[in-house]
């Protein structure tokens, strides 16, 4: 028997904006709220435990101060790499620098707290 990725945890000075980033990127939704400001997101009607992990956005006061060292990627389900592009530029991505060469097929984003993920080229089906 083995594990499974249920959940990705993250540390965020404002959950609220982290988790509508991410739902608007994710076509997630809301899933739960703690008294202590946590917020965590996943699949609509499946919740936590389905076959995509949640994320919980865990209030911090912390400063980010290096590049995380797990990230997330996403694949675009229903547009090409640049009209996904520039969805998530409008949902408040923004480029992020972390030492590419400018010949990778994938881009390297930041979320609007400026955690990187990579936005990468091959199309998937949704699930």
């Amino acid at each position: 028997m083995a594990c499974r990725i249920t959940e990705f945890v993250l540390d965020a000075h404002d959950p609220d904006l982290l988790a509508r980033f991410w739902c608007e990127v994710l076509g997630y939704i809301e899933l739960d709220r703690t008294d202590d400001g946590d917020v965590e997101i996943g699949p609509a009607g499946v919740g936590f435990g389905g076959p995509e992990p949640t994320i919980v956005f865990n209030r911090t006061d912390e400063p980010k101060t290096a590049n995380l060292r797990l990230h997330i990627d996403v694949n675009p389900t229903d547009r090409d790499q640049d009209a996904e592009l520039e969805r998530l530029f409008a949902a408040g991505a923004r480029r992020a620098e972390i030492g590419q060469t400018g010949n990778e097929s994938w881009h390297v984003l930041a979320d609007p707290e400026g955690n990187e993920f990579c936005l990468l080229r091959s199309r998937v089906a949704p699930i």
